[in-house]
């Protein structure tokens, strides 16, 4: 059991951040190293904010190299390392498409536009080679036409660098959700950490969903039925399938699933997402526990994942 958990959340990132930790008297020393990260990674990799580095740096795509902070280019490298290992299923250089489709403020404000009247747009990803990263400097060089959104990984970055970072300053187990994008660091209870798992992040705890415990690592869920937004009479969401430019085509309204950081959960679930009908193969090959619920609400589980109850 966990005896002396203690929580609070906050908007952050466009989303709810959530911290846990197992001893009440850690709290507020987690809380600010919390705080801290968020605000440092949301000014280094936030593309809904003209100040941001990232902001900075697509502005100057085919401009040469960019000298940029180590944060934002740690979060780069995450992301070409991420497009590099699913064979460009989750690239960062979808920005300029996602973009046009409408996802081109936070979103509590891409709800509010008038989906009647708005009409979406596409184009090509230009595929993450397309970046250069040079450790050195550190610079970064984008093609010219390429743009970058980092939606994919930077959060669950956030969540993994700022668990350990709460753990540290505290000297006590703690847990992070930032949108549903889950880290643990520190000492775990001894009955581990307890995660319901919902299509929504938001979701209240009386509304369903099996519970699962995780001791270790990330967890990571990714979706298509909450972000979504209307586009005349079609209606679209925001993950993209670089292969085509366009929201991708799936079966699958989640994915959730567990890694050694929340980074591999969120690139394997997002992949997921993009392959559709192949994702249990694609996911089992990998040895990724991992939970796929159909539009139908059929459950699909692989990789060691426990079946749902009965």
């Amino acid at each position: 059991m966990i005896a002396d958990l203690a929580s609070v959340s906050f908007p952050a990132l466009g989303t709810t951040a959530l911290l846990c930790v197992a001893e009440t008297t850690g709290l507020s020393a987690a809380h600010d190293e919390l705080e801290r990260e968020l605000t440092e990674i949301d000014a280094a990799c936030s593309r809904f904010r003209d100040d941001s580095e990232l902001a900075r740096l697509n502005a100057a795509a085919g401009s040469g190299p960019v000298r940029v902070s180590r944060r934002l280019f740690n979060a780069v490298e995450v992301a070409v390392s991420a497009a590099a290992s699913t064979h460009g299923l989750v690239d960062p250089t979808v920005g300029h498409t996602v973009r046009l489709a409408g996802y081109d403020r936070r979103f509590a404000r891409v709800r509010l536009r008038d989906g009647s009247s708005f009409r979406a747009g596409f184009a090509p990803v230009p595929g993450w080679p397309r970046i250069r990263l040079d450790p050195q400097g550190p610079t970064l060089e984008l093609d010219e036409g390429v743009e970058l959104d980092l939606g994919a990984t930077a959060k669950a970055l956030a969540a993994d660098r700022s668990a350990r970072a709460a753990a540290r300053a505290s000297r006590v187990g703690v847990l992070v959700s930032l949108g549903g994008d889950i880290a643990i660091a520190g000492p775990v209870p001894d009955d581990g950490w307890p995660v319901r798992i919902a299509d929504d992040h938001a979701a209240g705890l009386d509304e369903p969903g099996p519970t699962v415990t995780i001791a270790g690592g990330g967890l990571a869920t990714s979706g298509t039925t909450v972000r979504r937004w209307q586009a005349g009479d079609v209606e679209l969401h925001h993950i993209v399938d670089p292969r085509t430019g366009r929201p991708a085509v799936t079966p699958w309204r989640t994915v959730s699933v567990a890694g050694p950081t929340c980074v591999d959960a969120n690139v394997a679930s997002t992949a997921a997402i993009v392959l559709g009908e192949e994702a249990p193969a694609w996911l089992g090959a990998r040895k990724v526990a991992a939970r796929l619920v159909r539009e139908s609400g059929e459950v699909v589980v692989v990789g060691g994942w426990p079946e749902d109850p009965a």
